[in-house]
């Protein structure tokens, strides 16, 4: 019985990763050892990253509704504890949205929250 090569298969396996290693620096592009690792790790990265891009636009929309606020005359905490006091519920993206592109709309919802402190 000859023996089982399966040389198809391995490069079509080998071509798959290298295809996807298409663009890296040096040998990550052409040697499969190398290509496969760095895929993998690719892998990872993109893993991580698609959950920190939700953080990190979490943090911009805060920056942002806390520049719009201070200009205000509140702090973010004060004016995200006003808006629940007066039960505005908005979430931080559209907040951040106003306070850059409605400045006027952004003052109203400020002014709403500075109320309900204040009683």
């Amino acid at each position: 019985m000859p023996r089982v090569k399966g040389g198809t298969v391995t490069r079509q396996r080998r071509k798959k990763v290298l295809k996807l290693a298409k663009g890296y620096y040096g040998s990550k592009h052409t040697l499969f050892k190398t290509a496969k690792q760095q895929v993998m790790k690719s892998y990872m990265y993109a893993y991580r990253d698609r959950r920190q891009t939700k953080r990190n636009f979490r943090k911009l929309w805060i920056t942002r509704i806390n520049a719009a606020a201070r200009i205000n005359g509140l702090s973010y905490s004060k004016l995200i504890h006003g808006l629940k006091l007066a039960e505005i519920d908005m979430n931080r993206k559209m907040l951040a949205e106003l306070a850059v592109n409605d400045a006027a709309s952004f003052a109203a919802i400020a002014d709403q929250a500075k109320a309900a402190l204040n009683n």
